[in-house]
């Protein structure tokens, strides 16, 4: 009983560690930046940009294969303006689990918005009618979710404004064009949207671009502890933060005064938070190159050693190394209840246990298909994994074997021919990643044994993927932000 519930209390650790944030989402398509405190956004359908600040909440509910989600908006400014708006979408989603694919038609189902300017004319502007419909797909892989989405839109708006004793009428009609991209993992999630809209005025036409992106991540970090009398020198923490940045490029040729052309940028952070991780006591690694990585996974509960010896000379096992990739991504599945009192779960694999805390991990990434079997009835769970088998498995996980050049290529590394048929995509992909390196003679050396210390390495490298390398690729290099 006692072991049963220091065990049961390590996995509540565990599993309170493990919970995902939520996922970065702009806010609607207005091209405004949210923190948890205030929402700023530029709006352009008068003579001159305005920005608006003010209070913005964003619910999603799904139910039976529909996501509906609301917006609401009450903004203003310091020369006394005010915006308030809300809109309701439904899209529909339609889930295709043999490709492992989901796609979303997003129309809107409700909509209202008032803008009341604070002008010698008491200009406003009503939302009058507005068409909307947007398109998505979601890649569903093992460790991350990308996707892609188009946008097509129109608003027409009623501006009222008096002109001596005479209260004018008058369309100004938005027509909206853009798409979004992004992915989401446990480490990290980034939504970048591009939006072109062209307003069409009385006065004439303006043109307006709005880029925004909205990034979460959570990156590992080193913490010492520098008091000489202490049991440990130094533990990790797990840093959580988010931020939106937007840039809104303009050419507005009826603009009364003021430069006609211009670029306004836009920024809001949140609070970053910290969770601080358990200290690792190893007492064979003081001075072992890897014990940083070996440390760093401990800490996050991917190894989860019970010895004070960790021996990073050893072989890496076949069961170990999945088991730690499934959790580096948090990939669990829920086991399901018996329909009867004594019935045991069944292994998949002859050599593997089902009572195991860790079997339902390997379970996962079996049906998950980034780990392949050693024959029809063994797992090979006690097998040392060689590299390209470690590779294939991160490669899998990422969903992007894909993305190798057609078949017959080779590699620039010069023990190409001893690369395994199955695992060459996989080695290929990696390289380009950055995942992995050859040595100094310029070898792969895909068939050779992983020791612990050199999987924890490879793992480390993994993590940074996705918590960094994404990023960069979904934002940094999309937007070219300054």
């Amino acid at each position: 009983m006692k072991k049963f519930t220091i065990y049961l209390l390590a996995l509540l650790l565990l599993l309170t560690m493990l919970t995902p944030s939520a996922s970065a989402k702009v806010p609607d398509f207005n091209g405004g930046v949210l923190d948890e405190y205030e929402y700023e956004e530029v709006f352009f359908l008068g003579n001159s940009p305005v920005t608006f600040s003010g209070k913005a909440t964003v619910t999603e509910k799904e139910n039976k294969n529909q996501l509906t989600s609301t917006y609401k908006f009450t903004l203003s400014n310091i020369y006394g303006d005010k915006l308030t708006r809300s809109v309701v979408y439904v899209s529909d989603l339609k889930s295709y689990e043999t490709k492992g694919q989901t796609t979303s038609n997003k129309k809107v189902k409700s909509f209202s918005e008032k803008v009341t300017m604070n002008d010698s004319n008491k200009t406003t502007f009503t939302l009058d009618d507005y068409q909307f419909s947007q398109g998505s797909v979601i890649d569903n892989r093992p460790a991350t979710d990308y996707y892609s989405g188009n946008v097509i839109a129109r608003k027409i708006y009623i501006r009222t404004a008096k002109v001596g004793k005479i209260t004018e009428k008058k369309e100004v009609t938005v027509y909206m064009s853009g798409r979004d991209v992004g992915y989401k993992n446990f480490w990290g999630s980034t939504d970048t949207q591009f939006i072109d809209y062209e307003i069409v005025t009385p006065e004439g036409t303006s043109f307006v671009t709005s880029k925004v992106s909205d990034s979460k991540s959570r990156v590992l970090e080193y913490e010492p502890h520098t008091p000489s009398l202490s049991s440990f020198v130094g533990g990790h923490s797990v840093i959580s933060s988010s931020n939106m940045v937007s840039e809104y490029t303009y050419n507005m040729p009826y603009r009364f005064s003021g430069p006609t052309t211009g670029t306004i940028y836009l920024n809001k952070e949140k609070t970053p938070k910290v969770e601080r991780l358990i200290v690792p006591k190893f007492r064979d690694i003081a001075k072992h190159w890897s014990k940083p990585n070996i440390e760093k996974l401990y800490s996050l509960g991917i190894f989860d050693e019970s010895s004070n010896f960790f021996s990073p000379d050893a072989a890496m096992k076949k069961d170990q190394f999945t088991v730690s990739v499934a959790k580096a991504v948090d990939l669990r599945v829920l086991e399901d209840k018996p329909t009867k009192k004594n019935t045991v779960k069944k292994a998949l694999f002859e050599d593997l246990d089902p009572k195991d805390p860790n079997y339902l991990y390997i379970e996962s990434a079996l049906n998950n298909g980034i780990v392949s079997p050693a024959n029809a009835k063994k797992f090979g769970a006690k097998n040392s994994i060689t590299r390209a088998e470690a590779v294939t498995i991160i490669v899998r996980s990422l969903g992007l074997e894909g993305r190798a050049p057609s078949p017959g290529y080779k590699t620039n590394f010069i023990d190409d021919h001893k690369i395994p048929k199955e695992a060459k995509d996989s080695i290929y992909v990696a390289s380009e990643l950055g995942l992995i390196d050859p040595d100094r003679k310029n070898r792969i050396n895909a068939n050779e044994v992983l020791t612990r210390g050199k999987a924890s390495q490879l793992l480390v490298r993994y993590l940074n993927f996705l918590e960094s390398d994404l990023k960069q690729n979904y934002r940094d290099d999309m937007l070219y932000f300054d």
